[in-house]
């Protein structure tokens, strides 16, 4: 039906006769001329009709935004003063020769531009995906799993798919369940992700396996996740960590090169999580902000100010300071709404010193809290922070994990409204990550990636003696602040399995009923083995220089889990539920 795509005409083309498929995005009637803005996937192409060919003229008086039409004509160049350098088709036109009619649109609901809110974008998905931005971004996803499976085909990884309908298994998040018309009163579950059957796999000798995955977590409702995700999985039998970091850094690499012709650091800088939270007060620091965390607890010891001293001297404490370079320009007002975004993360205050001259000590600050300093502590906190003339020190002070939170989201806040986010990629491995958390309400461990992850103590009785300071195998790797991938050398051994089991609360009765073949499979020679998982969307979304993933996915759900497209979920007959054995209870 065409010969060119709109955003494929050029002058080479001048001259020529084309036939363009594609959407009116605006038409504009000047009464003698009528010009159209042709819309395919690949750009837009103005088309001028002029009068003396009435019958083509009488078809272009019809046409409406979002008409689908075929238009014949011919390509020639526009004046130069009317050239539109924001085109890429801007120096050229097409006169037109013949309008078709493919099909007309009614009054469209959308605004078609960046106005328009997300339920109203949601719910006509399918025109809200005309836009170039949305075009745009499909078209790079794409581009980037077709570089991944590209790079690990050229590497002997095997595309292999395994289970959407599985048994429900304890991964951090409520699973989706599916009642089963055949066995009464039993469920499927949706997989949070294949960890347990690429386990398997490479129990079963496939080496190397890759997939890219849809998962699904009933969680609770946050900003910017999604309850059905795209993940690309990956497992390599006989392998140590620096095996898989050193596939993956290529990967990322050839992906990033191929997709936007950005060349990343090599190799990717290493932090361990211990010194990630102390300095960024994050296990996903964004490197593009210079603005570091620094520990000022022992200058504050012996203050008056009991907010800093009780924890700089309670070994589950900490006193940290951010330097903010020139911020003692900021007004109170910016400093309470500061404070008020550290509440959000647990603070009950954020102390400030106005720095205005260093060279007078503790004279030389301006703060609520000077009163409760003397001049070594001033000392101590300027010489730690390399505070200079004009600069602001914002403090947390607290439970260590409650610090880091709040502090490392201050963080945050400051360096993107004070214009200190670097341009450029910055990735970054983050390792060592300690075996477990401690729930004090729940009075028990949690695995701070997931059951199956090796410690790296092969010691099974020194793990059980002293899991809270256990390291693990496990390791993430963050690209711009965002956790892009995390993965782990996993347990390939039935006793340490089974010791971990036993720390997490999960008693042998629990194990056998939810993972018993995967323990089984556990005694047949199971392989060393280990491997990752990223987000394909959030990958996505920073290629794409968006904030939210659901720009990147193309039929998303909104953050309270609905389609507004297809009004799912939805209720079911009753005949539906008897066959599935189940009742709604009101």
């Amino acid at each position: 039906m065409r010969s060119h795509l709109c955003g494929q005409v050029s002058e080479q083309l001048t001259g020529q006769t084309v036939t363009l498929c594609g959407w009116v995005a605006r038409r504009r009637d000047l009464g003698g001329l009528i010009f159209i803005g042709l819309r395919d996937h690949a750009g837009i192409l103005q088309v001028v009709v002029e009068p003396d060919q009435a019958e083509v003229f009488e078809q272009a008086e019809k046409l409406r935004n979002e008409y689908c039409v075929r238009i014949e004509g011919q390509v020639r160049m526009r004046p130069e003063s009317q050239w539109n350098q924001d085109m890429a088709t801007g120096k050229v036109e097409v006169l037109a020769s013949a309008v078709h009619i493919l099909n007309p649109s009614a009054p469209i609901p959308l605004l078609m531009n960046e106005d328009d809110g997300e339920e109203i974008r949601l719910k006509y998905r399918y025109l809200d995906l005309r836009k170039d931005r949305m075009q745009h971004n499909l078209r790079l996803r794409a581009r980037l799993t077709g570089a991944i499976r590209r790079y690990l085909e050229s590497r002997d990884f095997l595309d292999l798919e395994t289970p959407i309908l599985t048994r429900a298994t304890p991964e951090g998040a409520r699973d989706y369940l599916v009642p089963s018309r055949v066995h009464a009163g039993q469920f499927y579950a949706l997989p949070q992700s294949p960890q347990i059957f690429k386990q398997l796999l490479m129990m079963a000798g496939m080496d190397r396996y890759y997939q890219i995955a849809r998962c699904f977590r009933d969680e609770d409702l946050r900003a910017d996740r999604q309850p059905e995700f795209t993940q690309l999985d990956i497992e390599l039998a006989f392998v140590e960590e620096a095996d898989i970091h050193q596939l993956v850094e290529g990967m990322i690499r050839h992906v990033f090169q191929d997709v936007l012709d950005v060349e990343l650091a090599d190799p990717f800088p290493r932090m361990t999580w211990h010194e990630a939270m102390r300095r960024y007060g994050s296990d996903k620091p964004d490197l593009r902000i210079d603005l570091e965390l620094v520990d000022v607890g022992e200058a504050v010891k012996h203050v008056e100010f009991k907010v800093f001293s009780g924890p700089a001297n309670d070994a589950k404490g900490r006193v940290a300071a951010l330097r903010v370079p020139g911020g003692a320009e900021l007004s109170r007002k910016q400093i309470d709404e500061l404070t008020e975004h550290a509440a959000k993360y647990g603070a009950k205050g954020l102390a400030w010193i106005k720095v205005n001259d260093t060279g007078q000590g503790l004279e030389g600050l301006q703060s609520p809290i000077a009163k409760f300093l003397d001049g070594d502590a001033a000392r101590a906190i300027l010489n730690s922070t390399q505070a200079e003339s004009g600069d602001l020190l914002l403090f947390g002070a607290g439970p260590e994990q409650q610090v880091n939170e709040f502090m490392g989201a201050v963080r945050l806040k400051v360096g993107r409204e004070r214009g200190l986010v670097n341009p450029g990629w910055k990735p970054l491995w983050v390792v060592d990550f300690p075996m477990f958390e401690f729930d004090v309400e729940d009075n028990r461990y949690y695995a701070l990636h997931h059951p199956f992850t090796a410690p790296q103590s092969s010691d099974a009785d020194a793990l059980r003696a002293d899991p809270g300071s256990a390291l693990s195998r496990g390791y993430d790797l963050v690209l711009n602040g965002a956790e892009i991938g995390g993965g782990s050398i996993r347990i390939h051994n039935q006793a340490m399995q089974q010791t971990v089991f036993d720390l997490l609360g999960i008693s042998s009765d629990e194990a056998q009923a939810r993972f018993g073949f995967l323990l089984e499979a556990l005694r047949y020679g199971c392989p060393p083995h280990g491997g990752m998982a990223f987000g394909i969307d959030r990958i996505a979304a920073l290629m794409a220089g968006e904030d939210s993933i659901r720009e990147v996915i193309a039929f998303p759900k909104t953050t309270a889990a609905a389609c507004p497209l297809t009004e799912a979920p939805s209720s079911v007959d009753a005949e539906q539920l008897r066959d599935l054995h189940v009742r709604v209870v009101e």
